[in-house]
């Protein structure tokens, strides 16, 4: 699944500092924990290069997969061990502690319980500290977090849901392709109903390289060619 865009996810992590953690991602072109491959870089030239060296340096490929396996063995220990509340007010305190780079997952790990008797919580609590006679600094403190994780949670809930409607999409448009004598004319179709999308790209992406893992060479090579299409289309389109 692709990631979600949530660009305030450490927003409210600023009064709590000392349990978060800077939010990151990793990618093929910049990840790269223990410095193996040089001080990182950004830009088109720097992604160029390390394209280049991954291509002819198997000792650097190699060191750059292992860091890769052990960071996601990592994550997915720490995610293992989080317990989850059972009640609004625990929850609150989850996303609290939760380190911003996790957010994006918790959501759609918890999509069924940021519900409406969730967010009511949410909302009652942030009135309280709105219109309290009088506040401390930790008031103040747990207004700001809360209003931000408000936001963010709210963001990023509308985004995974449409993400989702995305995907559900891209997987009747990829099977309406897929069983079409012409895929020219299909897509085409698909440009006027405006049924080309990113997800779509995405699905297809999976698809080849699944194909690949189990030697399905043609099949690979036929999808190969039904992204193309796609893909041109889609920027003619744009």
């Amino acid at each position: 699944m692709a990631a979600l865009s949530i660009t305030n996810a450490s927003v409210f992590g600023h009064v709590r500092s000392r349990n978060r953690i800077p939010r990151t991602r990793i990618s093929c072109v910049t990840w790269d924990p223990e410095g193996i491959l040089g001080p990182p870089q950004t830009g088109h030239i720097a992604r160029r290069e390390f394209q280049r060296k991954m291509e002819t340096d198997s000792e650097a490929r190699e060191a750059f997969e292992r860091q890769l396996i052990v960071e996601k063995e990592r994550r997915r220990a720490a995610r293992q061990a989080r317990v989850v509340p059972d009640d609004p007010a625990g929850l609150t305190e989850y996303f609290l502690d939760t380190e911003a780079r996790e957010i994006e997952f918790e959501i759609a790990r918890l999509r069924p319980r940021l519900n409406q008797e969730f967010f009511s919580h949410l909302k009652f609590e942030l009135g309280q500290l709105r219109f309290a006679v009088s506040r401390t600094k930790d008031m103040e403190d747990r207004l700001i977090e809360l209003e931000a994780m408000q936001k963010v949670l709210v963001e990023g809930t509308e985004a995974y849901d449409k993400l989702q409607g995305d995907v559900i999409t891209a997987k009747e448009s990829l099977a309406k392709i897929l069983r079409s004598k012409d895929v020219k004319a299909t897509i085409l179709e698909m440009v006027g109903r405006n049924e080309l999308n990113r997800s779509l790209l995405t699905l297809l992406d999976e698809n080849i390289a699944n194909a690949i893992m189990v030697d399905q060479k043609e099949a690979a090579l036929y999808m190969e060619r039904v992204r193309a299409a796609v893909l041109k289309y889609m920027t003619v389109s744009t």
